[in-house]
């Protein structure tokens, strides 16, 4: 199986099943001597954890992280850093139900076209619960970023269709993580909270938009051609469970604006070259220019819902399937971290190539 690495230089591979034995990865290309905060990783781990809130889904996992390998005494040496994350609270009779049926919209199916096999008990390599390896790679990743003064911050900004209407500059993304919901507006917030566990009590699912800035980026990350920064960024946000669409800056609302109107103007102040407006996102030909970068990815309803659906099995016969077990109504408050860790594995990966193309 190919695709298991993320990245040029800073590289994060993963493995590991939702019901195997643990799951976890290695992050290969982390300078050496920076210090880790191991606290700070698990903070990140404990935002994206299963069981939060009676939004999330019930599964209870600790989701400790154990380094194995490439830290010694606090500081990372240079060279690969090993780290697993235990599975403790496997349910594999949750499962049983789908052994020879294929869940509607689920990797089932496709899974099992492309390599004849495949680990049912909560899907094995296709399961969201491998993204908790991304969130170890992006919360060292973030380390590196944060002595770079550079701020990482995602948010929910629609459930369904209820949006949050406000600009990210209006908000305290500082309050994002204080809600359960993952939306730092009070108001909107408690709306969609009800919402969420109102399509929970009917046993179905919703989705919504994530929404983030990257604040205090240089000029000049990412490439004209293929690598470029926001396809980069494409790349590791469709890469998540559930993504189906990615937009930067403006995104499809641009085909809506005059190149008048959508033109970013430069000015000048304090001899830093600066834009009146960002409909860009902050890119420009591939290129960072300094203002935040701000994206949205939008998710589909989770796939398993507690409602009867028509399917097929194994044998290709026509069946009738129903959710079982302990699933999220909505992936949207644990992909936060997610969309974060992402980020940051991009943003760092950038940054260290681009200090390769000046040389």
């Amino acid at each position: 199986m190919a695709g298991n690495t993320f990245g040029t230089l800073f590289k994060l591979t993963t493995f590991g099943e939702s019901h195997g034995e643990a799951i976890g990865g290695i992050v290969d290309g982390c300078p050496a001597g920076l210090k880790i905060d191991v606290s700070l990783i698990q903070l990140a781990l404990d935002r994206r954890k299963p069981g939060q809130s009676r939004i999330t889904t019930q599964r209870k996992e600790e989701d400790t992280v154990e380094f194995l390998s490439g830290i010694f005494e606090g500081k990372t040496t240079g060279s690969p850093i090993g780290f697993v994350i235990k599975n403790n609270n496997q349910k594999t009779t949750d499962y049983e139900h789908i052994k020879d049926k294929f869940r509607p919209s689920h990797a089932d199916f496709t899974y099992h076209q492309k390599y004849g096999i495949r680990d049912y008990r909560g899907g094995g390599r296709s399961s969201a619960r491998e993204t908790a390896s991304r969130v170890v790679g992006g919360a060292i990743a973030q380390q590196i970023l944060t002595l770079q003064n550079i701020k990482i911050n995602a948010f929910v900004s629609q459930v369904g269709n209820i949006k949050l209407i406000k600009n990210y500059s209006e908000l305290d993304l500082e309050k994002t993580y204080l809600h359960p919901t993952r939306c730092p507006d009070d108001t909107i917030s408690n709306v969609m909270f009800d919402y969420i566990d109102k399509i929970r009590k009917e046993g179905d699912t919703v989705g919504g938009k994530i929404s983030c800035v990257i604040a205090n980026l240089p000029v000049g990350l990412g490439e004209p051609v293929f690598d470029r920064f926001e396809a980069d960024l494409a790349k590791a946000m469709l890469s998540i469970n559930a993504t189906k669409g990615f937009e930067i800056g403006d995104g499809f609302d641009s085909m809506l604006l005059k190149g008048s109107e959508h033109n970013d103007e430069f000015y000048v102040v304090k001899n830093k070259v600066k834009t009146k407006s960002n409909h860009s996102g902050g890119v420009q030909g591939g290129i960072t220019n300094g203002e935040d970068v701000f994206f949205n990815v939008a998710f589909k309803p989770v796939a398993t819902i507690m409602k009867p659906q028509q399917t097929v099995n194994s044998n290709f016969e026509e069946v009738i399937i129903e959710g079982k077990g302990r699933h999220d109504p909505c992936v949207l408050p644990r992909a936060v971290a997610i969309v974060e860790a992402m980020t940051a594995l991009v943003v760092i990966d950038h940054l260290l190539r681009n200090k390769l193309s000046k040389l």
